[in-house]
C-alpha cells in the first residue's frame, strides 16, 4: 500500500521549500499524533506502519503537507530501502523519527520465562532498524544539519519486573543514540521519553487494565516538537521535563514516577 500526497514547491536548489520528517510506527499513537500535527504545519512527510488500512485513514484525514505512507515492517530490509527511497524523491531530511517499536509478547513475561527468540524479534525492531535507517539516510540528514529521535521509554532507565525485554532494547537505544551524539556532533540527536500514554501498545502491556486515565498521545507532541524547534543539545530528555520547564537529567539518573 502507498498513499500519496504531493505538492511541487520547490527551494532555488530544486528541493522542496517545506521541510521534510520521516517518522517510522506512523499508523496509531504518537507516531500519528505527531504525524498529524507536522502535517497541519505543511510538513512533506514519509510515514509507514504495519497496517495499510490505518495508513489509509491516517492519509485520508491530513489535509495538508505532502504525505507519502508505506506500509510495512521496519525490521524488514527491503522495507526499510523502500522508505529510503520515498526520501530520497523528497530530495532532504529535516527530522527522522524512529518511533516504531515492539513490546514483545503479552502478558509481559519474566525474563526467566522469556522467548529468547522473541528477544531477538524486539532488539531487531527497536535497535537494529532505527540504526539502519540513520545510516541509510545519513547523507540526507547531513546535508539538512538534521534531527534524529529515538522514541525511548523510562523501562530503559528503571527496573519494572517484566519489562526486561522492552527496556534492555530501549536501553540499547539510548545508548546507541548517546554514542551517535558524540560521534555526529553537526546532527542533534535525542533519546526522547514520552511517559504513559493511551496507546494499544501501552494497553498490551496491561492485558485487561482500564488505562483510560493515561494521557493522550497528542498531548505529548508539543513537549517533543519543542525539543526538535529549539535544537537543544543532543542527549536524553523526557516529554514530562520538557512539558514543566525543568532541566533535563541525563541518563541513568530518572526517578521511578514516570511510568512505561
Amino acid at each position: 500500500m502507498m498513499g500519496d500526497i504531493t505538492t511541487d514547491d520547490k527551494d532555488e536548489q530544486g528541493r522542496p521549500e517545506m521541510p521534510v520528517a520521516l517518522i517510522t510506527g506512523a499508523s496509531l499513537g504518537l507516531g500519528r499524533a505527531l504525524a498529524t500535527e507536522l502535517a497541519r504545519r505543511g510538513w512533506s512527510l514519509v510515514v509507514d506502519g504495519r497496517r495499510p488500512h490505518l495508513l489509509d485513514d491516517l492519509v485520508a484525514g491530513l489535509a495538508h503537507g505532502s504525505v507519502t505512507a508505506l506500509s510495512g515492517d521496519v525490521s524488514d530490509r527491503a522495507h526499510r530501502a523502500a522508505l529510503t527511497e520515498a526520501v530520497n524523491r523528497r530530495g532532504r531530511l529535516d527530522l527522522l523519527v524512529n518511533n516504531a517499536s515492539s513490546l514483545g509478547p503479552s502478558p509481559l513475561p519474566h525474563l526467566k520465562d522469556y522467548p529468547v527468540g522473541r528477544l531477538a524479534e524486539v532488539f531487531e525492531t527497536d535497535v537494529t532498524a532505527p540504526l539502519a535507517l540513520i545510516q541509510l539516510l545519513h547523507p540526507l540528514l547531513v546535508a539538512s544539519a538534521g534531527t534524529i529521535v529515538n522514541i525511548s521509554s523510562d523501562a530503559a532507565v528503571e527496573a519494572y519486573e517484566g519489562w526486561g525485554g522492552y527496556g534492555s532494547a530501549k536501553a540499547a537505544l539510548d545508548q546507541v543514540s548517546a554514542v551517535l551524539a558524540v560521534e555526529e556532533p553537526a546532527l542533534h540527536i535525542y533519546a526522547f521519553d514520552p511517559g504513559d500514554m493511551r496507546t494499544e501498545m501501552h494497553q498490551m502491556a496491561f492485558p485487561g487494565e482500564d488505562i483510560s486515565d493515561r494521557p493522550r498521545p497528542e498531548s505529548v507532541v508539543p513537549a517533543l516538537l519543542a525539543l526538535v524547534e529549539a535544537r537543544l543539545a543532543s542527549g536524553r530528555y523526557r516529554a514530562s521535563d520538557l512539558q514543566a520547564g525543568r532541566e533535563p537529567t541525563s541518563i541513568g539518573t530518572e526517578s521511578a514516577e514516570v511510568s512505561r
